[in-house]
């Protein structure tokens, strides 16, 4: 392995440590439920809310930087239905984790599909980039 590689598997799990820290942190004990369309609704009634803005940008961007560097890393995630699977199941296990282990954290399917969405937008973006870069054009 290259050490470019070893150093961007650091980088990967430097990454997602920072997402365990930011999830799975205590605030309190036990959880509660995020019901979807309570959750739903708080995003689309409070757009001018710093609350609301910085609670939609922090579950969008959660597992880019991980994302991205798994495409770097491993190309066949750069796939839409692989990658999508994959960061679905990363935000789902998130959410499992805050229920299982007793944070005082809010358990909700929206962040997880937020997580997703995010993860699936870099991702694809990345591995576009990547494509349009081995390239070669004949003239």
């Amino acid at each position: 392995m290259t050490s470019a590689r070893v150093g961007l598997h650091a980088f990967l799990a430097g990454a997602l440590a920072v997402v365990a820290m930011v999830t799975l942190t205590p605030e309190g004990t036990g959880w509660s439920w995020g019901d979807p369309l309570t959750e739903l609704r708080w995003y689309a009634t409070a757009p001018d809310s710093a609350a609301t803005a910085l609670q939609l940008v922090g579950n969008l961007s959660l597992l880019v930087v991980p994302a991205a560097l798994a495409v770097v890393l491993w190309p066949a995630l750069g796939r839409p239905r692989r990658i999508a699977a994959v960061a679905l199941a990363a935000g789902a296990g998130i959410e499992v984790l805050q229920w299982l282990l007793p944070l005082g954290r809010v358990v909700s399917p929206v962040d997880a599909v937020l997580n997703a969405i995010g993860a699936v937008v870099a991702a694809l973006l990345v591995a576009g980039v990547a494509r349009s870069a081995s390239r070669t054009w004949v003239v």
